[in-house]
């Protein structure tokens, strides 16, 4: 692939990357809004009748899930928007000036890209698994009549606005988890860039070798002519 389509290539990556995490960050922070700075993810609570004589029951939160891993997710989130909208603004760059990464800049982007796809697989994990958690609390592991989905719609009671959490966290699942086969495919490319620029060292290294080596020849063929015509004289 020549260079220029590689860089371009990588460019897009960076851009979906951003739009993706965009997708993802949205409604993580209205749900943050609508709870109130509660954290819905590993919140454990149970179904209660409100009193003996009324059948009517309740959604009762036992425990809050960990503030710390909405909040690791936002970090991430944000860290994941920040890096992809610099490094697509620096590759549109170097694509109209015809500029390219220097090695130590390839090796760098390589580290960076593969602590960002460990850091979004782990925030995609913690959304998932604890989004789940919470569905089978309020579904009381599916034996209710209505899903999480359809709960959403229905006033828990919480004192917050749980009109939406569903569809926030559907959507913020969606966000991260393409954002990490993003960032998975932006580090098989500077992988690939950092592979060639080995390479292509190696045989640059390799092209000084030979022309060291052929002047080398030269000279001494051109010493030993001198030494001959010296002798002959």
């Amino acid at each position: 692939m020549p260079m220029d389509n590689f860089i371009f290539a990588q460019c897009i990556l960076y851009f979906l990357a951003f739009v993706f995490g965009f997708i993802a960050i949205v409604p993580l922070s209205e749900n943050t809004e609508d709870f109130h700075g509660k954290c819905l993810l590993f919140t454990r609570g149970m179904w209660q009748n409100e009193n003996i004589t009324v059948s009517k029951q309740r959604f009762i939160i036992e425990e809050w899930g960990p503030q710390s891993s909405c909040s690791f997710i936002t970090a991430v989130g944000i860290a994941s928007l920040v890096l992809s909208a610099v490094q697509a603004w620096r590759l549109l760059f170097f694509i109209c000036k015809g500029h390219d990464d220097s090695i130590f800049n390839a090796f760098l982007n390589l580290l960076i890209s593969t602590l960002v796809v460990f850091a979004v697989f782990l925030s995609s994990t913690i959304v998932s698994v604890g989004f789940n958690l919470w569905c089978d609390a309020i579904t009381e592991g599916g034996s209710m009549p209505s899903s999480c989905e359809d709960l959403q719609d229905t006033d828990l009671e919480l004192g917050l606005d749980n009109s939406a959490f569903y569809d926030q966290f559907a959507i913020a699942q969606f966000g991260l988890w393409a954002a990490w086969l993003t960032w998975l495919g932006i580090t098989v490319m500077a992988f690939l860039k950092v592979y060639h620029n080995y390479r292509q060292e190696d045989l640059v290294d390799s092209l000084i070798h030979e022309k060291e080596f052929l002047l080398g020849r030269s000279s001494r063929r051109c010493s030993d002519v001198v030494d001959e015509k010296s002798g002959m004289i």
